[in-house]
């Protein structure tokens, strides 16, 4: 794969629409895949469900992973992540709203890269997905697949 995909997993649409819009005010192209829910984004990474027959060599240079989703919660996304092999390395930052110090201490527990508190003004954002597209897409060696 050429280019590196952003594996957005979201399920606040303004918070969606907020960062797409974050990473095309800082000129970060790549492509940005959204999953609304846990099991959208196993799915994606594990090539089941809509996403069977995905070649899941291709894995994203970066999952992006809200906490507070449906079907299956972010935490529970990250334990699986780290649990299978082929994504056990997978840069994975946490990027939420939630201000619970128990979400930050098990997320770094299970094993997230980062962990970003949303900021909720905009600019502050914009700023924020700068820095993280610059750290994660152009700066940091991924792990050869």
């Amino acid at each position: 794969m050429d280019e590196k995909v952003i594996l957005l997993v979201e399920d606040n649409p303004d918070d969606e629409a907020l960062t797409l819009h974050a990473l095309a005010t800082n000129n970060i192209k790549n492509q940005v895949v959204v999953a609304r829910n846990g099991v959208e984004a196993l799915d994606y990474l594990f090539g089941t469900g809509v996403h069977a027959g995905r070649d899941v060599r291709d894995l994203p240079a970066v999952v992006l992973l809200d906490l507070k989703l449906p079907k299956v919660d972010g935490l529970e996304v990250l334990k699986r992540i780290r649990a299978d092999e082929r994504t056990r390395v997978l840069p994975v930052v946490i990027l939420t709203s939630s201000r619970e110090e128990q979400d930050l201490a098990n997320g770094y527990r299970l094993g997230c890269n980062s962990y970003v508190r949303k900021p909720v003004d905009f600019d502050e954002f914009t700023q924020a997905s700068r820095q993280l597209g610059l750290y994660w897409l152009l700066l940091n060696e991924s792990p050869p697949r």
